[in-house]
């Protein structure tokens, strides 16, 4: 069997057999792709490949430039290729095992301090969307939610009464995730103030909407909130607003098992990386504010 037939053997087991979303089987695709580029040009099988192989692989990508969440990602898809292929009985030992990423490769997530957060939520704007883009704000940090989750949010996912929301994360798996008082009356006030104008007499079970009362996108919510970084003066993207929810609750005193379910991680291990953050953010207030500390 040819090595692109390998391959797409593997991604339509993905699509059928594991049932992943079509975005993860693309990303599977693309980092594959290059993968095969990489074994043609050396002359490699890939039912042949060993470890000094990927790792030569993974190296030239660094070289190349890739940032250290695209190599991790990369590797993430050869370690699911191969584990493919041992259980379709075509390698009996798998090259990635035992594989993680290098140390300095890893990429801490970056979180805001507490007062830049209440600088955000406290932000006002001369803008007749602004009650919706700040309910977006309070309810992405109130509840650790990926920027794509909180624009496809249903309101048929929010449950006032019972004080949770059901969110649909990445590879289409549901979780229930917390909604804070605060959150909850913002929402209901978007939803009977600006919601219905921005509708304009069409219906959308969407909960967040355009000027043209369409579903928001990640894009025009990235640029919402830029501009409210820029008028609280606070450098701010999506992703710190989710990891400053993960961060703070944790040096909160909040449990990795509940974080970990709260934040829809399939891996105990991505939800500790926030660990080494509060612990660097301690020494930090230990190093700044001890009289004896250097």
């Amino acid at each position: 069997m040819e090595q692109k037939e390998i391959v797409k053997k593997f991604l339509n087991y993905c699509l059928t057999e594991k049932a992943l979303s079509i975005n993860t089987v693309k990303s599977y695709e693309n980092d594959l792709k290059g993968f095969l580029n990489w074994l043609d040009e050396q002359n490699i099988l890939i039912l042949n490949c060993k470890k000094d192989d990927i790792v030569h692989y993974l190296l030239g990508l660094k070289e190349k430039g890739y940032t250290s969440s695209s190599i991790a990602r990369n590797l993430s898809s050869l370690k699911q290729f191969f584990r493919f292929l041992i259980f379709e009985g075509s390698i009996n030992h798998d090259p990635t095992e035992g594989l993680k990423s290098p140390k300095l490769w890893l990429r801490l997530p970056k979180a805001l301090e507490l007062d830049e957060v209440k600088k955000l939520l406290s932000v006002m704007l001369q803008s007749k969307y602004y009650l919706r883009d700040i309910t977006m704000l309070e309810l992405m940090y109130a509840s650790g939610l990926r920027v794509s989750e909180l624009v496809n949010l249903k309101l048929s996912d929010i449950n006032f009464e019972a004080g949770f929301i059901r969110v649909k994360g990445k590879g289409d798996k549901e979780r229930v995730v917390p909604i804070a008082h605060r959150s909850i009356e913002k929402i209901k006030k978007y939803l009977v103030e600006l919601r219905p104008k921005l509708l304009k007499k069409k219906t959308s079970d969407y909960v967040f909407l355009n000027n043209r009362g369409e579903a928001m996108t990640r894009q025009r919510f990235w640029q919402n909130l830029k501009t409210m970084g820029s008028v609280a003066g606070v450098n701010v993207t999506p992703h710190m607003i989710r990891h400053s929810f993960a961060t703070h609750l944790l040096e909160g005193g909040a449990d990795l098992r509940s974080l970990q379910k709260m934040l829809g991680h399939s891996d105990i291990s991505t939800t500790q990386i926030y660990t080494k953050v509060s612990m660097d953010r301690l020494r930090k207030e230990y190093l700044k504010h001890h009289p004896r500390a250097r």
